[in-house]
């Protein structure tokens, strides 16, 4: 039987990320494995309801444990052994560390691994490299340099990535893959008209540090003091990485009166559908922000870095505003300039539209990666 392993560390990310992947490869016939740790009976039941089947495997999420994470690979080693995939496709930091090991004993000849950014091992401000980072961030590029030597392709969604992970001898080269991000069904996330009355700015992220939550709600002070009407909301959960924000911090916000926030959702729409700018201010390093696409395609502006990721979805000035990172000011005077000329909501996110219709149509990214798992060969 034609098969497919799909590999994660977020149960979540199967339909919020992968749903129209999946949904495409049911179709033509593949039957789907999908790997995760963290199943809850929700999520099980919209993977189930996808066509694929969902299986459980254990994994610590942050942190290395020599000892967790070597049962981890055996753990996916028996799975894999007894599924018997044709292919084996793997996504975020430690499946495709443990899940290309595990793979390559399982003796799964097609193995397919995906960088969705570099994250928090690979932060290059200077406040972040300490001599701890130093030796993880070594540690995990011997271990990539490994591991992706044992994949046959291994997709990337920007440039500088590419550059990063060659010029380093991570990955060979004649191995990589760059796309577009990993796509957004247009139609799910369909543009609607933005609100000016107030202007309400939005940022949608895990509750990382690194995202620049804290210079979101900086800004959000520095805005307030001449525009009291203006409205800012954060979305998104804590989160097990070392630079997750504490919950305690966020109420703290909320009861100060900064912001509005519900914590995590499972359908970002009706959020942005009620703001007016999408801001993002990471010097985290990201692959290709999936929020800021999402904002995009539903005709959002967007006010995010001059960095790694983020600035590939932004053209300055003409479906948003590029701003340094680190820096509140800037992006206060960013929203300033959408609150003083409201009519930017609307030019600025009709060309966001136009911009997610060119580049991020998931259905022609998902033929690219099915392309490049050589999945013709098996249909």
């Amino acid at each position: 039987m034609n098969s497919i392993a799909i590999i994660t560390s977020q149960a979540f990310s199967l339909w919020n990320f992968r749903g129209p992947l999946i949904r495409t490869l049911t179709a033509r016939g593949i039957f789907v494995y999908a790997l995760a740790p963290d199943y809850d009976d929700e999520i099980r039941e919209r993977v189930r309801k996808m066509g694929a089947v969902p299986v459980d495997f254990s994994l610590s999420r942050a942190g290395i444990n020599p000892l967790k994470d070597v049962l981890t690979i055996i753990q996916l080693y028996k799975i894999l052994k007894q599924l018997s995939p044709k292919i084996v496709f793997v996504y975020f930091v430690k499946p495709v560390l443990y899940g290309t090991l595990a793979a390559c004993f399982a003796n799964v000849k097609a193995r397919f691994a995906m960088i969705e950014g570099l994250g928090y091992v690979f932060l290059d401000c200077a406040a972040s490299i300490t001599w701890q980072r130093r030796i993880l961030r070594y540690a995990v590029s011997s271990f990539y340099k490994f591991a992706l030597r044992l994949n046959q392709k291994v997709i990337f969604l920007n440039q500088v990535d590419v550059d990063q992970f060659v010029n380093e001898g991570i990955v060979s080269s004649n191995k990589v893959v760059q796309i577009n991000g990993i796509g957004l069904d247009l139609d799910y996330f369909s543009p609607v008209p933005a609100i000016t009355d107030p202007v309400t700015f939005i940022l949608v992220a895990r509750m990382l540090k690194e995202k620049g939550v804290f210079d979101f709600v900086e800004a959000a002070r520095l805005v307030r003091e001449s525009y009291a009407d203006a409205k800012f909301v954060i979305v998104g959960g804590v989160d097990q990485n070392p630079g997750s924000i504490k919950e305690s911090q966020l109420h703290a916000w909320v009861a100060e009166g900064i912001l509005e926030w519900p914590g995590h959702v499972n359908d970002v729409r009706p959020w942005l559908a009620k703001s007016s700018v999408f801001v993002l201010p990471s010097y985290y390093r990201e692959g290709l922000p999936r929020g800021n696409q999402e904002a995009m395609a539903m005709g959002r502006p967007i006010i995010t870095t001059d960095w790694v990721g983020c600035r590939e979805t932004v053209k300055d000035g003409v479906n948003g505003i590029l701003i340094p990172i680190r820096d509140p000011r800037a992006i206060a005077q960013a929203m300033v300039r959408f609150i003083e000329n409201p009519q930017l909501i609307e030019k600025m996110g009709l060309e966001g539209r136009r911009m997610a219709e060119e580049c991020f149509d998931v259905h022609v990214i998902n033929k690219q990666i099915m392309e490049t798992m050589g999945l013709c060969l098996f249909t």
